[in-house]
Order: structure tokens, then C-alpha cells, then sequence
């Protein structure tokens, strides 16, 4: 990929995975039933703020003036226990199963594999079409 991935591709992908959440609830309650369409809303919610805190906390310690130690602290002490923490007692609701959780926990990783599959497919084809427009020149 030619273009780097900036922070606005971050934001889109937690947009968009918020409003997919939105729009999978209720056709979730209503296929799938309550505790399996919450379990599913519920991981992906848990994901989308456990990527927020991941890139707050890569944020922090990539920096081009150095590592900010205290801000990768605090996130680190919120994210793995808290967020783990928390993941873990979705786990032990009892209408919660693990697939449903799972699905949901792993939204985000989707959408972020099709954003980046599909901007290679686009950087590829505007590629091709400069191809051909110089063999056309020539």
C-alpha cells in the first residue's frame, strides 16, 4: 500500500463497527432471540473499547519525542485488568455462550481485515488503470 494508514482509518473502523453493532441489534433480537443478540452486542461494544485503549496505548509508547511513560501506565493498568476483567464476567453470564461472544469480540477484527482489503484492491486497480494509460501513450 502506497498510502499510510493514518489515524482517521482507526476512527472509520470504530464507526463503522459501532453503527454494523447498531444495525445487527435488532434483527439479532428478533432472529436470534435476547441473551444471544446482547452476548453478541456486548462483545463487539467490549471490543470496540478494548481497540480504543489499544491504540491509545500504542499511541503513547510509538511516539516520534519519545515514549510518554505515564500515559502508557495508566492505560495499561486500565486495560488489562479492568477490560480483561470485564471480558471475563461476560464470559459467566449465564445466557451469554461462548460463540456469541466470541462473534461479537471479533466485529471489529472483521471490518478492520475489509477495510485493508479493500483499499489494496483499490490502490491495485487505480495501479492497473496507470499501467494501461501509459501503454496507451506509448
Amino acid at each position: 500500500m502506497k498510502a499510510a494508514l493514518n489515524l482517521d482509518f482507526l476512527d472509520r473502523t470504530l464507526r463503522t463497527s459501532g453503527i454494523v453493532l447498531l444495525i445487527y441489534l435488532p434483527f439479532g433480537l428478533f432472529y436470534q432471540g435476547l441473551f444471544p443478540a446482547l452476548a453478541v452486542f456486548s462483545g463487539g461494544v467490549w471490543g470496540i473499547v478494548n481497540f480504543i485503549f489499544l491504540a491509545g496505548l500504542i499511541r503513547a509508547a510509538i511516539r516520534p519525542d519519545g515514549v510518554n511513560l505515564r500515559r502508557v501506565l495508566i492505560l495499561a493498568a486500565i486495560k488489562f485488568p479492568l477490560l480483561y476483567g470485564a471480558g471475563y464476567c461476560l464470559t459467566l453470564v449465564p445466557g451469554f455462550t461462548p460463540l456469541d461472544l466470541l462473534i461479537g469480540f471479533t466485529i471489529i477484527l472483521a471490518i478492520l481485515t475489509l477495510r485493508a482489503v479493500s483499499r489494496f484492491m483499490i490502490d491495485k486497480q487505480e495501479e492497473d488503470e496507470k499501467n494501461q494509460n501509459l501503454q496507451r501513450a506509448i
